[in-house]
């Protein structure tokens, strides 16, 4: 839910905005002047401040030039009497974003004020977080000579607009591979946008790829921009884009022809400037002959193909990425990274890893987990894990699951979904264990 603070000497004011904009679905904070909304922006962090401009004590020009200063994030609007332009004007020098005259004419233009702000902040916000990303890129590879031809291709359709297919098994680095495309074009400054297709239902997606006007379905009850609009300028990857509905796939066709789309519920069109790129785990030529995947559409994402081994098939990167993962899984788990023995490097060499880089990451977070801190042994990683047969004996690797779990749920206070997040586990994976165990 969006936080928006309202700061106003005139209690009618502060109401009357409050009332409109609370009805849109945001969050409204109100403070009687400068003094009380400094602590507020102290206290709390909001995606709009709306301030008048003259007030007693601390004005509004030096409640913008602190919310610049501590919050460059927050969009600001600020409210000016008629005849005041100029100090408005001298706000949005300051950074404020635009301004409103008092009195205001009705709710319609403060709410569509207020929407332009909050998808401004929006996209800032995707753009910072993108260049965050780009600038974080993990490494492709270690060395392995599987993966040099992969680096080279991306280094070089990079520096295009060229549309890339990456194929590949589930968890084999699609989305990192997308990112250091970006990261590596002139697109770079750009937002990098990603959708995983197979997350949302068929008419959610549509709405998260292209936007909806509001009164579009039950529940839009304010205009939205959608995924494709903000890539505006950067990249928009599509994961999983096998599992889009017939209907999404010709409209996303569309897209990639000329560039244009429509909101849900709009008839305005929309350009965009998008570099696409797309992935997929599943065998495309296989579901254009059952007809589940657009011909066409499959020769507009496959301008530039791009197939990322399975980890099996780059041993040589193994240790050096499960090093590099401890490292990554300790420091937010807030614990040190456990050295592996020799053993445990020689079971994971060794492993087929069917889930690739993702599996490998679970297996090294759950030993992580059962080991406190101590040398990683090869029945710490979990991979030939098997329940007891009946009349069997717990073995080792078990007990030590059982007290790891016991551990957790007891951390979250009995709380089996967070226990099973902190565990990397899935809840149903979770109740089964604790079944084996019999800690239900």
């Amino acid at each position: 839910m969006t936080k928006i603070l309202v700061v106003d000497d005139e209690e009618g004011i502060r109401s009357f905005i409050a009332e409109a904009l609370e009805s849109e679905g945001h969050a409204i904070v109100q403070a009687a002047n400068g003094d009380d909304a400094l602590h507020q922006l102290d206290a709390h962090a909001f995606h709009v401040m709306i301030t008048d401009l003259r007030m007693p004590g601390i004005d509004g020009m030096a409640l913008v030039r602190k919310a610049r200063a501590d919050r460059p994030e927050m969009e600001v609007i600020v409210l000016t009497a008629h005849g005041s332009v100029e100090s408005a004007v001298t706000a949005m020098k300051l950074g404020a974003f635009d301004y409103l005259r008092k009195p205001i004419s009705g709710p319609a233009e403060l709410r569509l004020l207020v929407a332009r702000a909050l998808e401004r902040h929006a996209l800032l916000t995707l753009k910072d977080r993108s260049s965050r990303d780009q600038r974080n890129v993990p490494a492709l590879t270690y060395g392995d000579a599987a993966m040099t031809p992969v680096v080279d291709a991306i280094r070089k359709v990079a520096k295009t607009s060229s549309t890339v297919l990456l194929l590949g098994e589930s968890g084999t680095g699609k989305e990192i591979a997308a990112r250091a495309i970006h990261a590596w074009s002139d697109r770079a400054d750009g937002p990098f946008v990603a959708v995983n297709c197979a997350a949302l239902a068929e008419t959610l997606l549509e709405s998260e790829l292209f936007g909806h006007e509001k009164g579009a379905f039950t529940g839009a009850t304010a205009r939205r921009r959608g995924r494709v609009e903000l890539a505006d300028g950067g990249t928009l990857f599509l994961d999983e884009v096998a599992e889009l509905k017939p209907e999404l796939q010709a409209k996303l066709l569309r897209v990639l022809q000329d560039g244009r789309f429509e909101r849900v519920g709009g008839a305005q069109t929309i350009e965009a400037d998008v570099r696409w790129i797309a992935a997929t785990n599943k065998d495309l030529h296989a579901l254009m002959t059952a007809e589940r995947f657009r011909d066409d559409l499959y020769h507009r994402l496959a301008v530039f193909p791009i197939r990322l081994p399975a980890l099996r098939e780059r041993r040589s990167d193994i240790l050096p990425l499960a090093e590099m993962l401890l490292g990554k899984i300790a420091g937010e788990m807030g614990c040190a990274a456990a050295p592996l023995t020799e053993a445990a490097k020689k079971t994971l060499r060794e492993s087929e890893w069917p889930g690739n880089v993702r599996e490998l990451a679970n297996a090294l977070e759950r030993a992580l987990i059962l080991t406190e801190g101590n040398p990683i042994e090869s029945q710490h990683l979990g991979l030939s894990m098997r329940p007891p047969r009946r009349g069997e004996e717990i073995v080792p690797l078990e007990a030590l699951e059982r007290e790891a779990i016991q551990r957790a749920l007891a951390r979250v206070s009995g709380n089996r979904r967070l226990a099973a997040e902190q565990l990397g586990l899935g809840l149903r994976t979770l109740y089964d264990k604790l079944k084996r165990y019999g800690l239900e």
